[in-house]
């Protein structure tokens, strides 16, 4: 339903009863294709949307109402400078639903407040605010006239050389600091550019040296106090101790050690004990008288 809505809210729906031959889609449905801004068109007004020209008091509650407040205003034609429309604009103050009408001034290329409001008035220093004085309305219509620019062009340039060093010296701030802004931007990126390619070299150095975790970089200081260590005699000579020792020891345990040997003993005991057995065979056997088989075989021997 919502993309239903808000393809008809863009003018996109067309109704099955629809038949291009009836006209636009506007027209078929009776309405204006701006909408609620068209409801008073019969009457010659169109609401559109106005942007206050300038600051003024409310005449309802005097309160102010900035410059570029907009408001949702009734524009329609009032009358005629020459062949340029005059308009009018007829608004309400959102603080306490004043009326407010205010029309466009051809003539002077200004807004002037008809009703319900009072312009409201600032005045300021032209020194201190370092700006410059507009020429009158009077000398502003001389400026076309060829001779009155030459009478007062010398005074011009009098003028323009006294205000030159003021603004070549806002140029010259106004320059310095767009540059510093730059340099700096610049130096900042370069140095960090440079951080992170020395970062990732020293991960990888580490990481060729089987270390997981990043060192940092040998500095002057490192380097005297590791040579400045200096290890007692004492240790040398325990270190040469427990290395003879070593040595000198069997690689087996004592344990197994001490198995081994009972094996070997029993293993000797066992050949004693067949030697004996075999030797005491060997005399009974020669105190026996010999078969006639024995005989004749130790003859023909």
């Amino acid at each position: 339903m919502s993309s239903l809505a808000a393809a008809r809210a863009d003018n996109f729906y067309y109704p099955p009863e629809w038949d291009p031959k009836k006209g636009s889609l506007n027209k078929f449905q009776g309405q204006h294709p701006l909408r609620e801004r068209a409801r008073k068109l019969d009457q010659g007004i169109l609401i559109i949307r106005f942007e206050m020209p300038f600051n003024i008091w409310c005449g309802g509650c005097n309160h102010m109402i900035a410059k570029g407040v907009r408001f949702n205003a009734e524009k329609k034609q009032v009358g005629n400078y020459y062949s340029t429309k005059i308009w009018s604009f007829t608004m309400k103050s959102a603080c306490c639903r004043h009326e407010i009408v205010i029309q466009t001034d051809p003539k002077n290329t200004e807004y002037v407040i008809i009703s319900g409001a009072q312009r409201k008035t600032e005045d300021y220093d032209i020194e201190d605010a370092e700006t410059f004085a507009l020429p009158a309305d009077e000398e502003r219509g001389k400026l076309s006239d060829p001779f009155y620019r030459l009478e007062h062009q010398e005074e011009d340039m009098r003028k323009k050389k006294e205000a030159e060093p003021l603004l070549v010296r806002l140029q010259r701030v106004s320059d310095s600091r767009h540059a510093e802004d730059y340099s700096l931007n610049r130096a900042l990126r370069a140095r960090l550019r440079t951080q992170k390619r020395k970062v990732v070299e020293e991960e990888e150095t580490s990481r060729k040296m089987g270390l997981g975790i990043r060192l940092l970089p040998p500095s002057k200081e490192d380097a005297a106090s590791a040579a400045a260590v200096r290890f007692a005699p004492k240790f040398d000579k325990n270190s040469k101790d427990k290395r003879a020792a070593i040595k000198a020891s069997s690689i087996f345990s004592e344990s197994s050690t001490s198995t081994l040997g009972n094996k070997r003993a029993e293993l000797e005991a066992k050949r004693r004990k067949i030697k004996a057995t075999a030797a005491s065979a060997l005399l009974a056997g020669r105190d026996k008288p010999l078969s006639w088989q024995q005989d004749m075989g130790f003859r023909k021997r």
